[in-house]
């Protein structure tokens, strides 16, 4: 689930990035991207799969 959130994340950064759009400090394309990598990188941890792992 974590995976889709930074998929969505690297997109949105992509289009602020791509049209050029003047944002506020706090939602800059290279914000939003950092935290779609945090999201990536949770995804890759094993947090947020959704699949409990089995002992």
């Amino acid at each position: 689930m974590l995976g889709i959130g930074a998929a969505v994340l690297f997109f949105v950064s992509f289009l602020i990035n791509a049209a050029d759009l003047s944002t506020n400090d706090a939602f800059s394309s290279t914000n939003v991207m950092l935290l779609g990598l945090t999201a990536l990188a949770l995804h890759v941890a094993g947090i947020g799969t959704g699949w409990p792992r089995r002992r």
